[in-house]
């Protein structure tokens, strides 16, 4: 392990510089970000101008949720989301050959190799909004509550990794895959607003659906249920299940990904 956290520490210092070399594009990702941020910010304001609440969820618990969200998609941007997007080029020009001789794991490799530095700042900036939305509701300090929070915000962010590992694993055999990669989008789609939505004869199935068997709707309704909302065994189980499940099965697609791969030199 200590290996593997020399290596990832290497990685992320030669993404850094980089991104150093190139000072002026990576203030405007910057700027970026946080005008996304302020655009999204100002939506739902308007939006709670003409509405107590969605979903059940109110303004300072809404913003909250928003905030996970936000810092969770931020933390998969930063660490996975360029290498798994890439990794079809890999495929295409051959390149995954030099990767596949490399005495480390191919999965370690394969996704962690890249960090992007500008997407870092996301993750303070929904941890921000997290904290300022917990300060407005004068919410009181829980630890159990805060320890699972924790517990399954990581299994979140463990699902959204398992998601995006399947989906990248798919270039092997469709060499592009930047259509597969649009339902990535869809997920981070799905994962921004409540659970509660999805009510009514037509909506539910859809939000079961999302729920049991592309457990992608609680990958951030659990957490932050959890700590601001009431607690429920059920779903912080199946959470918990479904991370553990949705990572075993991904590193299997993946090695079967990489048996079905045919060398360059093929």
């Amino acid at each position: 392990m200590i290996r593997y956290l020399r290596l990832f520490i290497a990685f992320a210092r030669f993404g850094l510089a980089t991104e150093m070399a190139f000072r002026a594009n990576f203030l405007v990702k910057l700027l970026v970000e946080v005008l996304w941020l302020g655009i999204l910010l100002v939506f739902y304001w308007k939006l709670f101008e003409n509405t107590s609440s969605i979903g059940g969820w109110g303004r300072s618990e809404y913003f909250f949720f928003v905030g996970c969200h936000y810092t969770l998609t931020g933390i998969v941007e930063t660490f996975f989301l360029t290498n798994c997007v890439e990794f079809a080029e890999l495929v295409r020009s051959g390149d995954l050959d030099t990767y596949l001789l490399k005495p480390i794991d191919e999965q370690f490799l394969v996704s962690c190799r890249w960090i992007d530095w500008s997407t870092l700042p996301n993750i303070a900036q929904g941890t921000l909004i997290m904290t300022i939305a917990l300060r407005v509701m004068g919410w009181i300090f829980d630890p159990v509550r805060f320890v699972l929070f924790v517990v399954l915000f990581v299994c979140g962010c463990a699902l959204a990794y398992s998601f995006l590992l399947i989906l990248s694993s798919m270039a092997v055999w469709l060499v592009r895959n930047q259509n597969v990669m649009e339902m990535w989008w869809l997920f981070t789609t799905l994962m921004r607003y409540p659970r509660a939505i999805y009510e009514g004869p037509w909506a539910r199935p859809f939000g079961l659906f999302f729920t049991f068997v592309v457990p992608v709707l609680i990958v951030v309704n659990v957490p932050a249920d959890t700590l601001i909302r009431a607690l429920q065994p059920w779903f912080i189980a199946w959470t918990m299940i479904a991370a553990a499940l949705m990572l075993v099965v991904s590193r299997r697609f993946f090695r079967r990904a990489l048996q079905s791969y045919r060398s360059a030199s093929s």
